[in-house]
């Protein structure tokens, strides 16, 4: 396990020297990684580190106001809206190599022109031991390691946390002092909500799998999850009223683990699975059907794509 005082003494210098006096941006998401990522650069760095953070309209309900919030006291913080240049990329893309490709080449163009706004050689990432080893294995690519294009325009790129397991990340985001909010939050993938659609990303999909993720969170929380969500998996036949409708059908999951390397779905009281799915089908009318995944990594990934 880290000693996360002395990790991030270690780390500090590090990124002092690898940058120097040049000017970097740190890929911000709001999830704990790259927010520790960028508390750790900032500690190190101040006023050389620029956060950015995407709108990519693939992020959780309320995602963009809480990092607002949050991040505030980094003068610097940039949000950038690229929702639009986000679901152009995905427009007609179904194979989920392909979308998390996609996701990573328009990630690193959204950096590179605010980098050459700002001037910034270097691009801080919050890449994490298991996206280094899914990646360089045959599990699937992450936008942020695997899923880059082949050239990127930074004169390099920083990995601070590259050899830390997502709980030893929650031990030094605590040691920084970073909220709750954040230290403690459940994770969440780099691609968003895309790699919770199964087959093409649209607008009407990305509705049902924030709104549907947002109930989960909600009535899971007791439970304690390392990871809790809804996929959008396809369509089927259902009734609504007196009305048949083919509506989206939304899978439910919740895990524990330790590192996310493996996994193991939680047993979910039925009154609340029956909560989930009455909320779930009663706010969203295009839903038809709410199913509960009881699979476990492995033989199953934790996201769908």
């Amino acid at each position: 396990m880290v000693d996360p005082g002395a990790f991030i003494d270690e780390k500090v210098d590090e990124i002092r020297a690898e940058l120097g006096d040049a000017d970097a941006i740190i890929a911000l998401s709001g999830g704990v990684d790259s927010s520790t990522a960028a508390a750790l650069a900032y500690e190190a760095v101040g006023d050389q580190l620029t956060p950015v953070y995407v709108d990519t309209g693939l992020m959780r309900k309320g995602e963009t106001d809480e990092i607002r919030e949050t991040f505030a006291y980094m003068d610097s913080l940039r949000v950038v809206d690229a929702r639009e240049r986000f679901l152009d990329a995905l427009a007609g893309v179904t194979d989920p190599e392909e979308k998390r490709h996609a996701i990573g080449e328009q990630f690193i163009r959204e950096f590179e022109t605010v980098a050459e706004e700002v001037g910034a050689d270097y691009l801080v990432q919050g890449t994490i031991y298991p996206d280094r080893i899914e990646s360089e294995g045959t599990i699937k690519s992450h936008h942020n390691v695997g899923g880059l294009p082949e050239v990127v325009d930074f004169e390099g790129i920083v990995e601070p946390m590259r050899d830390l397991y997502k709980d030893e990340v929650r031990e030094v985001a605590r040691e920084l002092d970073l909220e709750a909010i954040i230290a403690e939050r459940m994770p969440f993938p780099g691609p968003g909500l895309a790699v919770r659609i199964v087959g093409e990303v649209t607008e009407e999909k990305l509705d049902v799998a924030r709104e549907a993720t947002h109930v989960v969170e909600e009535e899971l929380d007791e439970y304690d999850p390392w990871q809790a969500f809804a996929a959008v998996l396809g369509k089927a036949t259902g009734v609504k009223g007196d009305n048949r409708v083919h509506g989206w059908v939304v899978a439910v999951r919740s895990v524990e683990s330790r590192d996310g390397m493996t996994a193991r779905a939680q047993e979910i009281g039925w009154e609340t699975l029956q909560r989930v799915q009455s909320r779930i089908t009663g706010e969203n009318e295009n839903v038809a059907r709410v199913l509960y995944d009881v699979t476990h990594k492995p033989p199953a990934t934790i996201e769908y794509e």
